[in-house]
């Protein structure tokens, strides 16, 4: 089991890692052996996580999660699988921690009226200011 909160854990069968050669350092290393990690996590089919939990990692997912509802996570920036294994893993938390943080609601505010009357007044002066500054044409009569 992995442990996200203290009352949050998901299973290990629900992650599906996969080794893949990476780019990056390593040298020849990096030709022979297979160090690069995907990490997927399957969102839609997942049995630990609560729906608004679900539901908010996927927005916050983004990019990373596919149409059928499956998170992929890649990590390469190490040399070794393990270090690489270990970091997928950690975001993979970090994201899911993210999620169950719930957004605080948005109320919405309105400009006070006098705000508004001293703004139009400002306006009005500023205007009268710049009409100031015009051309005089003098009429011939």
């Amino acid at each position: 089991m992995i442990r996200i909160n203290q009352q949050l854990f998901i299973q290990e069968e629900e992650i599906q890692e996969s080794f893949i050669r990476s780019s990056g350092p390593g040298g020849q290393n990096v030709n022979k052996v297979a160090t690069a990690v995907q990490l997927r996590f399957d969102i839609a089919r997942n049995r630990s996580l609560p729906d608004q939990i679900k539901r908010r990692l996927t927005k916050i997912g983004g990019k990373a999660i596919n149409r059928d509802g499956v998170l992929t996570i890649t990590a390469r920036s190490n040399r070794s699988q393990e270090r690489n294994r270990k970091e997928a893993r950690e975001r993979l938390i970090s994201l899911i921690r993210r999620a169950t943080l719930v957004p605080k609601a948005h109320k919405k505010t309105r400009v006070p009226f006098g705000s508004r009357l001293q703004r139009m007044d400002n306006k009005k002066k500023r205007g009268e200011v710049k009409s100031m500054r015009r051309r005089i044409t003098l009429s011939k009569d």
